[in-house]
């Protein structure tokens, strides 16, 4: 049974996108995944995105999908929401995650805007009507024009908020001034997935974050976010400073890149990229290790045997 919901929380507060563990050999790592999902709700994370582009889901197959969702439902999905990523560049493909989604156990849908085809207000607002009608799952939008190379308009965010299950939005537009229109006229529930905004999309009536660094520094975030919602600006602003070093570090290359290597460095399970992504050279390394130093996170080092 997934933990309560509520209209305005409807997947929690506090979700990380979690990578994929992989085996030596590139093959599915399940057990590490639980491990690594049991980890992450521990740390302070109400609910895990699985499936989701730091999941490395253009690489995976329908069937590893299923099987990964099953096993991190298994793993917290007793007290954590575990949302998986269904979206793609097609209707009917994306139709067929959802359902398979739901077979699997998952408390929710995440739904990217189709990417590369590049498709019309009138087709975004098709597609996720038809994955929203395709199960009885509550759907979280994920609009970011930077990887689809297309908006959700304000106004067709709006039409698709009268759906009974189009409850969320994961906003990575980068655009401030549209998330205030878009919280105030569609009700959604506000996600940000960017996480050098985090603070700043509270501000305009955000609940919560998706995050990649979530991995990492979730219990920071979940202090940022008590101490906006208790009133103390200036506890969240420093808190939000203190991890502008992890926020630019995480983000200097590809976030599945660098979050599996900091991972690694922790002894988390996380293993190696599927190509086309490529491991940090020696330089981004070392450029990681200071960036998350100086933002406080401990880092085993290189060298280091530690388990």
């Amino acid at each position: 049974m997934a933990p309560t919901s509520t209209p305005q929380t409807p997947f929690g507060r506090v979700l990380t996108a979690m990578v994929t563990p992989f085996a030596a050999d590139g093959e599915l790592d399940l057990d590490g995944a639980q491990r690594l999902a049991a980890h992450l709700v521990d740390a302070g994370n109400d609910g895990l995105i699985v499936n989701g582009t730091t999941g490395e889901s253009p690489t995976t197959s329908d069937a590893e999908k299923a099987r990964l969702v099953r096993a991190v439902v298994e793993a917290v999905g007793d007290r954590a929401f575990v949302v998986a990523g269904a979206g793609t560049n097609d209707t009917r493909h994306s139709l067929e995650l959802a359902r398979a989604a739901a077979d699997a156990g998952a408390h929710g849908l995440l739904a990217v805007t189709p990417y590369y085809n590049k498709p019309p207000q009138e087709g975004l607002y098709r597609h996720f009507t038809a994955v929203a009608d395709a199960t009885d799952l509550p759907v979280m939008l994920y609009d970011i024009p930077g990887r689809s190379g297309v908006p959700i308009n304000t106004e067709t965010i709006v039409r698709l908020a009268e759906h009974p299950r189009i409850v969320a939005n994961k906003d990575a537009k980068g655009d401030l001034g549209r998330a205030s229109w878009a919280i105030a006229t569609s009700g959604l529930a506000w996600y940000s997935g960017d996480d050098m905004l985090n603070l700043p999309l509270l501000s305009v009536g955000a609940v919560g974050f998706v995050s990649v660094v979530g991995h990492l520094v979730a219990p920071e975030l979940r202090a940022m976010l008590e101490a906006h919602l208790s009133g103390d600006v200036a506890k969240a602003t420093e808190i939000h400073q203190k991890l502008l070093p992890v926020f630019t570090g995480m983000f200097r290359t590809q976030g599945v890149i660098t979050t599996k290597a900091a991972l690694m460095s922790q002894g988390l399970p996380a293993g190696p990229l599927r190509l086309p992504l490529v491991e940090l050279t020696e330089e981004e390394a070392a450029q990681l290790h200071r960036d998350l130093t100086a933002g406080g996170v401990q880092l085993t080092p290189a060298d280091s045997t530690a388990p």
